[in-house]
Protein backbone atom coordinates (compact mmCIF):
# COMPACT_ATOMS: atom_id res chain seq x y z
CA UNK A 1 0.00 0.00 0.00
CA UNK A 2 1.27 3.22 -0.77
CA UNK A 3 0.89 6.41 1.62
CA UNK A 4 1.32 10.10 0.96
CA UNK A 5 1.72 12.84 3.75
CA UNK A 6 -1.54 14.59 4.79
CA UNK A 7 -2.42 17.54 6.03
CA UNK A 8 -4.95 17.25 9.11
CA UNK A 9 -6.31 20.29 11.77
CA UNK A 10 -5.88 19.60 15.52
CA UNK A 11 -9.00 19.38 17.26
CA UNK A 12 -7.33 20.76 19.92
CA UNK A 13 -5.17 23.77 18.79
CA UNK A 14 -6.82 23.64 15.29
CA UNK A 15 -3.38 24.44 13.60
CA UNK A 16 -2.74 21.98 10.83
CA UNK A 17 -0.12 19.19 10.79
CA UNK A 18 1.30 17.43 8.72
CA UNK A 19 0.55 13.40 9.09
CA UNK A 20 3.54 11.92 6.73
CA UNK A 21 3.66 8.77 4.82
CA UNK A 22 5.99 7.18 7.42
CA UNK A 23 3.58 7.72 10.20
CA UNK A 24 0.96 6.28 8.35
CA UNK A 25 2.58 3.11 7.45
CA UNK A 26 3.55 3.10 11.27
CA UNK A 27 -0.06 3.50 11.83
CA UNK A 28 -0.89 0.59 9.70
CA UNK A 29 1.48 -1.38 11.19
CA UNK A 30 0.14 -1.57 14.56
CA UNK A 31 -3.56 -2.07 13.38
CA UNK A 32 -4.74 1.54 13.87
CA UNK A 33 -7.26 2.28 11.78
CA UNK A 34 -8.09 5.97 12.77
CA UNK A 35 -5.80 9.26 12.03
CA UNK A 36 -3.98 11.09 14.78
CA UNK A 37 -6.65 13.95 15.67
CA UNK A 38 -3.99 16.25 17.63
CA UNK A 39 -0.90 17.50 16.49
CA UNK A 40 2.28 16.37 17.74
CA UNK A 41 2.50 19.26 20.21
CA UNK A 42 -1.13 18.59 21.39
CA UNK A 43 -0.52 15.28 21.84
CA UNK A 44 2.96 15.74 24.21
CA UNK A 45 0.67 18.11 26.34
CA UNK A 46 -2.29 15.42 26.56
CA UNK A 47 0.62 12.74 27.74
CA UNK A 48 2.44 14.71 30.63
CA UNK A 49 -0.95 16.03 31.91
CA UNK A 50 -2.20 12.46 32.19
CA UNK A 51 1.48 10.84 33.69
CA UNK A 52 3.12 9.88 30.69
CA UNK A 53 4.17 6.65 30.02
CA UNK A 54 5.30 5.70 33.01
CA UNK A 55 6.44 7.31 36.54
CA UNK A 56 9.86 7.28 36.31
CA UNK A 57 9.80 7.66 32.40
CA UNK A 58 7.83 11.23 33.29
CA UNK A 59 10.23 12.05 36.01
CA UNK A 60 7.38 11.94 38.55
CA UNK A 61 7.44 9.64 41.58
CA UNK A 62 6.24 6.14 42.46
CA UNK A 63 4.74 4.74 45.07
CA UNK A 64 6.93 2.53 47.35
CA UNK A 65 5.73 0.29 50.46
CA UNK A 66 7.92 -0.71 52.97
CA UNK A 67 9.26 -4.03 53.56
CA UNK A 68 11.00 -6.65 54.86
CA UNK A 69 13.79 -8.81 52.80
CA UNK A 70 12.44 -12.24 52.76
CA UNK A 71 16.59 -13.51 52.40
CA UNK A 72 18.26 -11.10 55.01
CA UNK A 73 15.90 -9.50 57.10
CA UNK A 74 17.00 -5.79 56.05
CA UNK A 75 14.21 -3.35 55.86
CA UNK A 76 13.78 -2.24 52.13
CA UNK A 77 11.71 -0.92 49.44
CA UNK A 78 9.55 -1.82 46.28
CA UNK A 79 7.67 -0.54 43.79
CA UNK A 80 4.46 -2.99 44.26
CA UNK A 81 2.46 -3.76 46.74
CA UNK A 82 3.71 -7.28 47.84
CA UNK A 83 1.00 -10.34 48.19
CA UNK A 84 1.06 -12.32 50.93
CA UNK A 85 2.72 -15.74 51.18
CA UNK A 86 5.07 -14.62 48.34
CA UNK A 87 8.55 -13.76 49.16
CA UNK A 88 10.29 -10.31 48.77
CA UNK A 89 13.92 -9.86 48.45
CA UNK A 90 16.05 -6.55 48.76
CA UNK A 91 17.90 -5.81 45.16
CA UNK A 92 20.77 -7.50 46.41
CA UNK A 93 19.57 -10.64 47.53
CA UNK A 94 16.84 -10.21 44.76
CA UNK A 95 19.85 -10.10 41.76
CA UNK A 96 21.49 -13.61 43.55
CA UNK A 97 18.26 -15.56 42.87
CA UNK A 98 19.48 -17.89 40.11
CA UNK A 99 17.75 -17.13 36.82
CA UNK A 100 16.80 -13.53 37.92
CA UNK A 101 18.23 -10.35 37.37
CA UNK A 102 17.52 -6.66 38.81
CA UNK A 103 18.45 -5.09 35.78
Amino acid sequence: MSFQDKTLTCRDCGQQFTFTAGEQEFYASKGLANEPGRCPDCRAIRRGARGGASASASGGTRQMYDVICSNCGQQTQVPFQPSSGRPVYCSDCFSRQPGRSYR
